[in-house]
């Protein structure tokens, strides 16, 4: 039984894992609608640039009906507000991850009290699992196979070979 609500799950998704993979199909089940927002982060420098990363993530998720991908720049709430999301979803791998994600949850609050935060954890293979991970086993030659979609070790290949 899906919640007839709209979720949004921000990321800079760069690259999309497995574990992000997860959540989005756990969330899938849990949601009328999903919406991953893959966004523009002014503060990190990616490997892959916006469109690259929404067509990753599109070509990840195409076959889950009840999820949309976009890409976005500015304020999270913004977003949430403009698709009309009531959840977001923010995965926590660690505990680590909790001081910061809570932080976010009380500001993105503040700036829009009608949405909720709900926090997922990953499956149990995937709770090590980082984008930052990804790359730099990718970057040092290394087989990246497990932690993500087939289009995905691809792209990464084919990023170290340019």
């Amino acid at each position: 039984m899906r919640l007839n609500t709209t979720a949004i799950y921000p990321g800079t998704f760069d690259p999309i894992t497995n574990g992000h993979i997860d959540l989005v199909v756990r969330a899938s089940k849990l949601f009328n609608k999903v919406i991953v927002a893959v966004a523009i982060n002014p503060t990190k420098q990616p490997a892959f640039d916006l469109a690259q990363r929404v067509a990753l993530a599109k070509t990840c998720l195409g076959g889950i009906d009840n999820v949309e991908v976009c890409g976005f720049d500015g304020l999270l709430v913004d977003v949430a507000t403009e698709k009309k999301a009531q959840v977001i979803i923010r995965g926590l791998r660690a505990v680590s991850d909790f001081e910061h994600e809570f932080q976010l949850a009380g500001m993105n609050r503040h700036m829009a009290p009608h949405v909720e935060t709900l926090f997922l954890t990953p499956a149990e293979q995937y709770s090590y699992l980082s984008s930052s991970l990804v790359r730099e086993v990718a970057a040092l030659g290394g087989d990246v196979s497990a932690f993500v979609a087939p289009c995905v070790e691809k792209a990464l290949q084919d990023s170290q070979s340019s």
